[in-house]
Order: structure tokens, then sequence, then C-alpha cells
């Protein structure tokens, strides 16, 4: 919980900044391109948590690893960071800072599962029944899970509308275990 919270604050510090700075949209890339790193290299994300580690030397592996691909204000953040043994929470700080960047954008995102890919067609009415009246914004995710069966479960935000045939066959297997019937004597 404490984790959350401190990449919650120091994401909504570095979206002020990077605003200020007027380089939100670069920051933006940035911290696509530091969580996608993270979430690909489990020995990445294993070396920044270590407390084994030095922060000098962790310092050092950072900036061999962005050097080059990162804005000069989000290099100087993360040696910020690092320098305030922060590091164990690059990935959630990163992770924060773009879901911030789509709340100030208004923009939306819709995950959509199914058991096999939609087409177009579908895409299409998917997002306009996402997007409604509103003037966000929508972007839409795609998974594929064939545990569903059937269907589709489409999640924006918190909200979830479940169609999808396993649900319906789990709502049936409860109902047909409940006797309603009661036993007469």
């Amino acid at each position: 919980m404490e984790g959350t919270r401190a990449a919650s604050r120091y994401a909504k510090a570095f979206v002020d900044l990077t605003m200020a700075q007027g380089v939100f949209e670069e920051a933006f890339k940035d911290m696509k391109f530091i969580l996608d790193v993270c979430h690909s290299n489990h020995e990445f994300a294993v070396f920044l948590k270590s407390p084994v580690i030095k922060t000098d030397k962790k310092q050092t592996v950072l900036k061999q690893i962005f050097s080059g691909k990162l804005n000069k204000v989000t290099d100087a953040y993360i040696h910020l960071i690092t320098a305030k043994k922060r590091e164990i929470y690059l990935a959630e700080i990163a992770s924060e800072f773009i879901n911030q960047y789509k709340e100030k954008k208004k923009i939306l995102t819709a995950v959509i599962t199914t058991a096999s890919g939609i087409d177009d067609i579908i895409r299409s009415k998917v997002m306009a029944m996402v997007k409604g009246d509103s003037t966000s914004e929508v972007v839409l995710q795609e998974k594929i899970n064939k545990d569903i069966i059937g269907g589709f479960i489409i999640r924006v935000g918190d909200n979830q509308v479940d169609a999808s045939l396993s649900r319906k066959l789990n709502s049936l297997r409860r109902s047909f275990t409940e006797n309603p019937f009661i036993k007469e004597m």
C-alpha cells in the first residue's frame, strides 16, 4: 500500500514538472518505455528492488540502459528517484504517470476480452458504445482468453460487463445446486 501512495505522489510531482517544462508528451513516451522495460525483464525488476546493490551502482546501470533513449528531464528525474532510494517504485511510478496522463488528456481505456479476436466492425461498435456521449478519446485494448468460451467481457475503469458464456454456465451451475423446493414431511 505504501508503494502505491509513494508512486502516486512521485508521479504527480513528475506530471507537474513535465507540464511546467513543456515536455509532457515526451515524458509520457519515456514512462511507457520504462514500464515496458520493467515488465519485459524480470531480472531488471529484481535488480531495482535489491537492497544489496548500492545506489551508485543502480544509477550507473540505469544510465547505461536508458542513455540516449530518454528526455533529459526524465533522465534527471530517474536519477533523483534513485538518489532518494525510491527506484524500487520505478515501475509503479511509470504506471501511475501513464494513468495520470490519460486522466489529464481525458483518454478512456477499454479492455475487451473475448475467446477469439474481434473484427473491425465489432471493434468500431465497441468504440462507439464506450465513447457514448463523452468527449473523451477511447483506447481499446484487446485480450484473448479461451476460458470464457464465448461472448465478451468489457472493462472501462471500474465498470465491467461480463457477457461471457463461462459466467452464464457458472450461474446455471449454481442455480442447479440450490434446491428451491421445500421437502414435505
